[in-house]
């Protein structure tokens, strides 16, 4: 099993159309084969710093979800919404 963390910057006047298209895709990623749970989390120092923590049975599972149109096309809708690229650190149990 692997935790997948995923860091995002999101400029405050953008939260609320951010929000709905993080919720759209953690759906989508929850319907892919190996997902196990997700959460999304507010810095409470740093009201525009996101943290995703998605649960997946495999690497696998998860570079299959990484690699996937789907997530391609959603990242290309949230990508001009972030300050920065996102970052992603990978951890296993």
């Amino acid at each position: 099993m692997i935790k997948v963390f995923i860091n995002r910057k999101v400029p405050t006047e953008l939260e609320d159309a951010y929000t709905e298209l993080a919720k759209e895709t953690l759906h989508a990623s929850m319907l892919t084969p190996g997902f196990i749970k997700g959460e999304v989390m507010h810095d409470i120092n740093d009201p525009e710093h996101r943290l995703v923590v998605a649960t997946y049975r495999s690497l696998a599972d998860w570079q299959r979800w990484y690699e996937s149109a789907e997530r391609r096309a959603l990242m290309d809708r949230l990508r001009p919404m972030l300050e920065r690229d996102e970052l992603i650190k990978i951890y296993e149990h």
